[in-house]
């Protein structure tokens, strides 16, 4: 709120160029500007929102039954009549970071929107407070009981239930979608941390050496950038040990026919323990392994020899059979050469922090024989040829791709909590609500994933008035953009074909609508390159 004297203060007779203005209507302040007299009426009732697509958003969630779903299955239950609606709680949940929030004060740049909620289904959005408190209570944070074994029982059956329906609804998102083959890309993202959260932790941190983080473990459908599952965990634990247990966990919750066919990850991944399970279980693997002595005898080895066989963009490979120290057998390797390019000069040094040398760094990097090649080494199950799995690694770029749209886009690079376990099921929360909005941004754009940085702009950021006539609710949309005709027209295609679709589908349950839904938006699009 304004302080005191300056909502007192009357407006001023001229303007800063001290030319006298013409008198202002009772209700409107004249202001000069370098375009000339303006007359300004600040209108605080005016039933206006600055996120005009959510309107169709907010429909295709409607048609999909994933809203509906999301909340009747939710475990956190409102039973006092003055506390917000489950709606209202999940919809400031989904506008907020649908508009590119990414911490819970920030909730308050659009609680006055007058619009949106009405869209979704509820009157008013919440405060950060509310939100804040409802995924507390999700986790049990609320719980206080006399005996201590007793609450800390309760406590964790809050969790395990908060936890469940996360996981389920994230994955519920993209299951249509793997009935397809499909390639599961595996990474692990570190989130720099600069308070006293529960689970900051000092662990790998390349480009912060030292600082406290958490590690987000997360699994990803290769080619669409959607999320199948993250799991959030301390600093330090950031290896493929971690990784491999939320894995099976994962895959435990996914039908055998909907595995994927291939797990794909860099260095961190092509150890023991992380190839042994997916043989035993059928499962083929694209790894990269890291320079360590014996991966560097074995280039140095193949340096010399003949045969290598060209791929294009400087690039030779040769394959040959490894086994290190720690494993059980020789596998397939694929080493990969190219002509040392300055752009890529060699890390001499390594950075260190507080608890010592960051030796995963240097064994990731390529490896640099006599200032003339640099190498990489792949090891997989795969029989394909040098050149189609040279190119299925080089595709696993594009996950980078979704952390930094992830972080710096959505929101996984905030909504921390002291209680790690609502820390955990924000970063799952985030996650469900961008893959809901890549699929829905995706009916415009069938073949390519947009980024919010793009689709923002164009799809969600216009203009909505509404107006009331006839006891009939009316909304106009208008668009900034500079293709603003091209998308009206796609909006309209969109509203048009959610409208036919939640006519045909009045008789089938959410999850048939979803399944029907996702197979009539990805009729062009693969989960994966083919092999």
């Amino acid at each position: 709120m304004l302080p005191t004297d300056l909502r007192q203060q009357p407006a001023p007779p001229e303007g800063e160029s001290g030319v006298v203005l013409p008198p202002r209507q009772p209700d409107t302040i004249a202001i000069q500007t370098p375009g000339g007299v303006f007359h300004v009426r600040i209108d605080q009732d005016a039933q206006v929102s600055a996120h005009g697509g959510m309107v169709p958003f907010a429909q295709f969630l409607d048609a999909s039954g994933v809203l509906e779903a999301w909340e009747s299955d939710c475990p956190l239950k409102r039973t006092s009549p003055n506390a917000s609606s489950l709606r209202a709680i999940l919809g400031t949940w989904i506008v907020a970071v649908s508009a590119g929030q990414s911490r819970y004060a920030h909730i308050t740049g659009v609680r006055g929107d007058r619009v949106t909620p009405q869209v979704l289904g509820f009157k008013r959005l919440v405060s950060e407070d509310t939100v804040r408190r409802a995924l507390g209570a999700l986790v049990g944070e609320h719980i206080r009981l006399e005996d201590a074994e007793a609450q800390a029982a309760a406590r964790s059956a809050a969790q395990a239930a908060a936890t469940t329906w996360s996981q389920r609804h994230l994955l519920a998102s993209v299951s249509p979608l793997l009935a397809e083959r499909w390639i599961m890309d595996l990474d692990v993202t570190i989130k720099p941390l600069y308070g006293f959260q529960e689970g900051s932790v000092v662990g790998h941190n390349p480009h912060k050496p030292g600082r406290p983080s958490h590690a987000l473990h997360t699994f990803l459908v290769a080619g669409l950038r959607l999320l199948v599952g993250v799991e959030v965990h301390p600093g330090d634990e950031h290896t493929a040990a971690s990784t491999k247990l939320d894995l099976t966990d994962l895959l435990s919750r996914i039908p055998r026919d909907r595995w994927p066919y291939l797990l794909r990850g860099d260095c961190a991944y092509g150890t023991e323990h992380m190839m042994e399970w997916p043989e035993q279980h059928g499962l083929h693997y694209l790894f990269k392994v890291r320079m360590t002595k014996h991966t560097r005898e074995l280039v140095n080895h193949l340096d010399l020899t003949q045969g290598w066989a060209d791929l294009g963009d400087g690039w030779q490979a040769k394959e040959s059979r490894l086994r290190l120290s720690t494993w059980t057998r020789d596998r397939r390797v694929i080493v990969l050469r190219r002509p040392r390019r300055q752009r890529y000069p060699r890390r001499a040094d390594i950075e260190t922090d507080k608890t010592g040398t960051q030796q995963v760094i240097a064994e990731c990097e390529a490896y640099i024989v006599a200032d003339d090649f640099e190498y990489q080494v792949l090891i997989t199950s795969l029989d394909l040829t040098l050149f189609e799995i040279a190119h299925l690694y080089r595709d696993r770029a594009d996950s980078e791709n979704v952390f930094d749209e992830l972080k710096n886009q959505w929101g996984w690079g905030g909504f921390t909590s002291h209680d790690f376990a609502v820390t955990q099921l924000a970063a799952r929360m985030v996650a469900q609500v961008y893959n809901w909005w890549s699929i829905f941004v995706r009916l415009v754009s069938p073949n390519h994933h947009r980024e919010a940085v793009t689709s923002r702009p164009a799809l969600l950021h216009s203009i909505v008035r509404q107006t009331i006539s006839g006891g009939q609710r009316f909304l106009s949309i208008t668009s900034n953009h500079h293709w603003r005709d091209i998308l009206g027209n796609a909006v309209m295609r969109m509203t048009a074909f959610f409208a036919s679709f939640a006519k045909a589908a009045e008789q089938l349950t959410n999850s048939t609508r979803w399944d029907v839904l996702l197979t009539a938006i990805f009729a062009k699009a693969r989960a994966g390159p083919a092999t």
